[in-house]
C-alpha cells in the first residue's frame, strides 16, 4: 500500500510538472537571460598570479643550530606562518610607492588576494584589475617587495647570529678554540659570513605573474547556467505553490474523489458538440462517431454501475453554470431515443432555458404552463426527429422535449416544489421509458432541491480545468445531506487522446441496444442501473 501511495504521489508530481511546464521553462529562461544580461553589462576584470616558494627547511636554521620541525603539524604551522607573513607588514604601501599612478596601500590591498597553494610551501599572490597588464604589475611588484624585505631581514638575522658566534669564540681559551666546540663555532662563523655575503633568503619568486589573456570575471557562461538552474528551481517551487492555490479540478479522477461515486465517462473537447447545440430546424443533428460514442459509453456505464435498480427518471445537474449539464442531458436523451426507447427530455431550468433554441423549437407552452394548469403535458411536449446515423437500420426515431416554456414565471422554486410538479413527474414516468431532467446548477439556485429525492438517480457533470473544487465539495455536501441517489459523475472538457478507434469509425451508430439485441418498433428499452 505504501508503494502504491508513493507511485500515486510520483504520478501526481509528474502531472503537475507537465501541466506547469510552460511556467517552469519561462522562469528558467527569464533567470538565465537576466544572468546573461547582468554578466554582459559588468566590467571585465583580469587576474594575474605570482607564486612565492618558501624553503620548508631553511639552511640558516640548520647553520644556527635550530632543529627543523618535520612533523605534519609543524609543516602546517610553518605554512600558516608563511602565509601570514606575506599578508602582514607594509608591503602594500611599498608596492604602491613602486607602482606610482597615485596608488595607496589600501588600493593595492583591495586588488590583492593571497592564498596558499595546497599543502606545499608555495603562496599565490593574485591581483585583479580592469587592465590585464596592470594586474600583472601589481602581483609582481608586491611579490618582489616581499622577497627583498625577506632578504633584508635574513641578512640582519645572519649578522646578529655571526656576532653572537664571534662573542662565544672570544670567550674561549686557546685550548678550547682548538677543541671540538671551538672548531664547530669557527665553522659556523665562516658559514654565516658566507651566507651574509651571498644575500641568502628562505623565500624566492617561483613564478612571475604573466599578463592574462582572458577575463576572470564576469564568467558569462557559468553565470547564465547558474541563473538557468536557479530559475528552474524557482519555477518548480512556483509550480507546486500555484498547484496548491489553484482550486480548479484538474483531472477526471478529482471529480470521482470529491463526489465519492464512480466516474461514468468523459466528454471530449469538441467543436462538433458545441455546434450540435445550435438551432437545426426541427431535426437533431447527429454527432461524429467519436463524440457520439463518448455519450454512449456514459449511458452504458450508468447501466453497468447501477444494474440492481430501475432508472426511469435521471436528473442531470452541475455545481456551477457552464459545466455542460444541458449538453449531457440532451445527448443522453438522444442516445437512448436512437435505440428505440421512449424518452422525454424535461427542462426544469425555468430561469435560463436553452433547449428550445437548441432544437429550433418555436416559442410556445412548456413546463411552466403545465405546472400552472394552462396546458397538459401532451400538448406542451414537442417531438424532435433524430437524424439517422449511417448504416442505422431504423430511421425516423423521435425524442420528446418538454421545454421550460416561453413564459418565465416569477416563482420558479415554488412551481418545482408544487404538487403539480409531482403529478407531472408521475405522468412522465408512466408515459416514457426514460425521463432525462435538465436542472439549474444546484449551488447557484435552489430551485431543483425538491427534485433530489423524487428521481431515481442523479448524475453530476464537471468541467476539467474550469470547475472549482470548493463548489464541487459544496454540491457533494448538499447531495449527501439530502440523501439524494447520486449515481456517478461525468468529466467534461477532457482533452482527446487523438485519433478515432476503428471500432468507433466503422461500427453503425447506435444500431444495437446495450444488451446486444437489435431494437424493434414499439419495444420498450428501459435504462436499468
Amino acid at each position: 500500500m505504501q508503494q502504491a501511495s508513493e507511485g500515486l504521489n510520483l504520478e501526481r508530481a509528474l502531472r503537475v510538472l507537465l501541466r506547469r511546464a510552460p511556467l517552469i521553462l519561462l522562469c528558467a529562461v527569464v533567470a538565465a537571460g537576466a544572468a546573461f544580461g547582468f554578466s554582459k553589462h559588468q566590467t571585465k576584470k583580469y587576474t594575474a598570479t605570482a607564486a612565492l616558494a618558501f624553503d620548508t627547511n631553511p639552511l640558516s636554521e640548520q647553520i644556527t643550530g635550530i632543529a627543523p620541525n618535520t612533523s605534519a603539524t609543524g609543516l602546517l604551522t610553518q605554512q600558516a606562518n608563511d602565509l601570514e607573513s606575506v599578508k602582514l607588514g607594509d608591503m602594500a604601501a611599498k608596492a604602491a610607492g613602486l607602482l606610482g599612478r597615485g596608488l595607496t596601500a589600501e588600493d593595492v590591498r583591495a586588488k590583492l588576494s593571497i592564498s596558499g597553494a595546497g599543502e606545499s610551501g608555495v603562496v599565490d599572490v593574485s591581483a585583479t584589475a580592469a587592465s590585464p597588464h596592470f594586474a600583472a604589475e601589481i602581483a609582481n611588484a608586491y611579490s618582489g617587495v616581499f622577497v627583498k624585505e625577506q632578504e633584508t631581514a635574513n641578512r640582519a638575522y645572519l649578522r646578529s647570529a655571526l656576532a653572537l658566534v664571534n662573542k662565544q669564540l672570544a670567550g674561549l681559551s686557546r685550548a678550547q678554540r682548538v677543541g671540538q666546540d671551538g672548531l664547530e663555532l669557527q665553522d659556523r662563523a665562516q658559514t654565516l659570513t658566507l651566507l651574509a655575503e651571498l644575500q641568502y633568503g628562505n623565500v624566492q619568486i617561483a613564478q612571475e605573474a604573466s599578463t592574462p589573456t582572458t577575463p576572470s570575471s564576469p564568467k558569462t557562461s557559468r553565470n547564465t547556467a547558474i541563473g538557468g538552474i536557479l530559475g528552474l528551481f524557482i519555477g518548480l517551487g512556483l509550480a507546486f505553490v500555484f498547484e496548491q492555490l489553484d482550486r480548479r479540478i484538474q483531472r477526471p479522477e478529482d471529480l470521482e474523489a470529491i463526489y465519492q461515486v464512480p466516474l461514468l465517462g468523459t466528454v471530449p473537447e469538441s467543436g462538433a458538440i458545441s455546434t450540435s447545440a445550435r438551432p437545426n430546424g426541427s431535426r437533431a443533428a447527429l454527432l461524429p462517431p467519436a463524440e457520439a460514442e463518448a455519450f454512449g459509453l456514459i449511458r452504458a456505464h450508468l447501466r453497468f454501475f447501477n444494474i440492481d435498480r430501475e432508472l426511469r427518471t435521471v436528473l442531470i445537474t452541475s455545481a456551477a453554470p457552464g459545466d455542460g449539464k444541458t449538453t449531457l442531458a440532451r445527448q443522453m436523451a438522444e442516445a437512448a431515443a436512437r435505440i428505440g426507447s421512449r424518452v422525454l427530455l424535461l427542462e426544469v431550468d425555468l430561469r435560463y432555458p436553452t433547449l428550445a433554441k437548441q432544437f429550433g423549437i418555436q416559442h410556445g407552452p412548456g413546463l411552466a404552463d403545465v405546472l400552472i394548469g394552462a396546458v397538459s403535458m401532451d400538448e406542451a411536449a414537442r417531438s424532435v426527429v433524430l437524424e439517422a446515423a449511417p448504416g442505422e437500420g431504423v430511421s425516423g426515431r423521435t425524442l420528446d422535449v418538454l421545454t421550460a416554456g416561453s413564459m418565465q414565471p416569477p416563482n420558479p422554486a415554488e412551481l418545482i416544489e408544487s404538487r403539480a410538479m409531482d403529478a407531472a413527474l408521475g405522468r412522465a414516468r408512466s408515459m416514457y421509458d426514460l425521463v432525462v431532467i435538465d436542472t439549474p446548477p444546484l449551488t447557484a439556485v435552489s430551485d431543483a432541491f425538491p427534485l433530489l429525492c423524487k428521481v431515481d438517480g442523479i448524475v453530476v457533470i464537471g468541467w476539467v480545468g474550469r470547475s472549482r473544487r470548493d463548489a464541487a465539495a459544496n454540491l457533494h455536501q448538499i447531495l449527501a445531506s439530502s440523501g439524494a441517489p447520486l449515481l456517478g459523475v461525468v468529466a467534461n472538457g477532457v482533452e482527446s487522446a487523438g485519433g478515432t478507434s476503428a471500432y468507433v469509425s466503422k461500427a453503425p451508430a447506435a444500431s444495437i441496444s446495450p444488451n446486444g439485441v437489435a431494437p424493434k418498433e414499439g419495444v420498450e428499452s428501459v435504462i436499468k442501473a
